[in-house]
């Protein structure tokens, strides 16, 4: 699709494009919107929640919201839920809470400079359809602190909010290479947290926990654009195994996964690495035209990200075994992928990128994903899903 025609489709209206599949743009003034992720709310209701603005890093991101009302033909207006004119504000969380209050966490950060990011936690509420923000607070975390996948609830009432660290390196710009995976747990509502950092996860970053029988299993985005990585910890979310890899290929882009109501594993990506491809670029972040002197970070210690590899096709891997293998893929939506450029006016990029799953009460999955970095895609797919998707081939 060429950009007018994106830009054109963003009503949020659902259309039917074959049976038991809905898709939408959802509508936003912005042209860049990225970094979706989907929340149920009680009555049916669906929130998605992202980021937009001109370009990822610039201070005119922020976050952006809107509902799915049960039965709607569409999406509801658009909510604009962080106003930081000096920050680039990125990768909301939306985290329905067990007493009923609907919490937002999301990242402020300088510029490209993931290092100086805080997480803010602000509590949302509904308002004539829409979505209104409070007040807000930074969460007593070190900078670097990033976010970007959903609050566990644990057995004793406690939160677990799913982290990785972006450390930084004196006198030298952040690029990605001695992130770190974390997880914070807070005993009071979101007042305090406590930090855990993995051990040995240098590269894995976008902490994903999805709950099994005796603990957590957690996934993994990889620096490195190897394989999607796997850890283990008991359930109070304490304890986290060195993460390994698991056979699903990952390209430095974001991964989600949940468990279904049929025990399994499910997990939406784009499953091809850098093995795979011979696409690079120099960073996340070359395009701000920003002057920053500073030579980048010395990897020594750390790893060699690797940016730039294509962010499709977008794919559901289902795994029967707490996520150590993922043997069934399902093919959502295949295009170029291409991400050497982050620009989402000017054609070049390609990505289908960031996807988020999330399954209703009826059974449906509703899936989105980042389209060429225009807009946030929406997709239903209908019970029996699994028989109407085309099929991968696993490795």
């Amino acid at each position: 699709m060429l950009v007018e025609e994106i830009a054109r489709g963003m009503t949020g209206r659902l259309q039917l494009v074959e049976a038991g599949r809905e898709e939408a743009f959802l509508p936003s003034p912005a042209v860049q919107n990225h970094a979706s992720i989907l929340a149920a709310l009680p009555g049916g209701t669906v929130a998605c929640a992202w980021f937009g603005g001109s370009l990822e890093g610039k201070a005119d991101i922020c976050i952006r919201a809107s509902l799915l009302l049960p039965g709607a033909p569409g999406w509801g207006p658009v909510a604009t839920l962080s106003q930081d004119a000096a920050h680039s504000e990125q990768n909301p969380v939306l985290f329905p809470a067990p007493d009923g209050r609907l919490w937002l966490f999301h990242t402020v950060q300088a510029s490209g400079n993931q290092d100086t990011c805080r997480v803010r936690m602000v509590e949302l509420h509904r308002e004539d359809g829409r979505l209104r923000a409070g007040e807000g607070r930074f969460l007593d975390l070190p900078r670097g602190s990033f976010v970007r996948a959903g609050v566990q609830v644990l057995g004793d009432g406690s939160w677990l909010l799913p982290l990785f660290l972006c450390v930084p390196r004196e006198g030298r710009k952040w690029t990605g290479s001695h992130d770190e995976a974390a997880v914070a747990i807070s005993r009071d509502g979101g007042q305090s947290w406590t930090l855990d950092v993995l051990p040995g996860s240098i590269g894995c970053v976008h902490t994903c926990p999805v709950p099994m029988g005796t603990g957590f299993a957690a996934f993994f985005r990889r620096r490195q654009s190897d394989q999607v990585h796997r850890a283990t910890a008991g359930p109070e979310g304490t304890g986290w195994s060195v993460p390994e890899p698991v056979d699903v290929p990952n390209n430095n882009s974001s991964i989600a996964a949940l468990r279904l109501g049929t025990g399994e594993i499910a997990m939406i990506c784009n499953p091809v690495n850098a093995a795979m491809s011979a696409s690079r670029r120099a960073s996340l972040y070359d395009e701000l035209g920003e002057e920053d002197d500073r030579p980048d970070a010395d990897p020594e210690g750390g790893c060699v990200p690797i940016w730039g590899v294509e962010r499709a096709p977008v794919a559901l891997c289902l795994s029967r075994d707490d996520g150590r293998s993922f043997p069934l893929r399902f093919l959502v939506e295949d295009g170029p992928g291409t991400c050497l450029s982050n620009n989402s006016l000017d054609g070049r990029n390609r990505e289908l990128s960031y996807p988020w799953l999330l399954e209703t009460a009826d059974g449906a999955l509703h899936l989105s994903y980042s389209f060429h970095r225009r807009a946030i895609k929406h997709v239903r797919l209908a019970p029996g899903w699994r028989d109407r998707l085309p099929r991968l081939q696993a490795g």
